[in-house]
């Protein structure tokens, strides 16, 4: 059994988004900071990436960015992580960012959070990692991918994703709970 100390989060840049999001990044990265768990991310200061950032530093937690040049020199990078680690890629990045997570969790976002999630799992399906990855489906925002995933194996074009490749869970809370449990491995 192997213990989970460093999560990876996926989550949007927007920041105006529904309050829930918000909130639940930010109780995300206040119970990260509690558990001792450290936050690896994009590395930007907008949006819920920031927000999970941010409540983890408060927390007195630890918090690794990882962003690519180009981001950084738009003036996005979040100052204030105890690492930033500026790649030249996206694609570095994410694999930055796979290298040094223990688990994957996968907050409300957009495009790139969807980038981020597909990839991950589909280095899972090649066998590429064997991490555990979580979907938190505040408020059933993740309602609709789930339905796809079901219709992707129903289509028979995927073998079972959920709960195979990747765990739903409600709320943060449960997301918690899920991560401060050994893992198999």
């Amino acid at each position: 059994m192997r213990r989970i100390g460093r999560l990876c989060v996926y989550c949007g840049s927007s920041g105006q988004v529904d309050a829930r999001y918000r909130e639940a990044a930010r109780e995300l990265g206040a119970g990260l900071a509690k558990a001792g768990i450290e936050l690896v991310f994009g590395g930007g200061h907008v949006g819920l990436m920031g927000i999970v950032a941010d409540a983890v530093l408060a927390g007195g937690g630890r918090a690794v960015g990882v962003i690519p040049t180009r981001l950084r020199d738009a003036e996005l990078a979040h100052r204030g992580v105890s690492e930033l680690v500026v790649v030249e890629t996206m694609h570095d990045r994410k694999r930055i960012m796979a290298e040094r997570a223990d688990a994957f969790a996968v907050l409300p976002g957009g495009l790139g959070t969807l980038d981020e999630t597909f990839e991950i799992l589909t280095w899972r399906v090649l066998r590429l990692h064997d991490k555990p990855v979580f979907l938190v489906d505040v408020g059933g925002y993740w309602r609709p991918l789930i339905a796809l995933f079901d219709h992707l194996v129903a289509a028979h074009f995927a073998g079972p994703i959920v709960p195979d490749l990747v765990l739903p869970v409600p709320d943060i809370a449960a997301l918690m709970e899920a991560i401060s449990a050994p893992q198999p491995g």
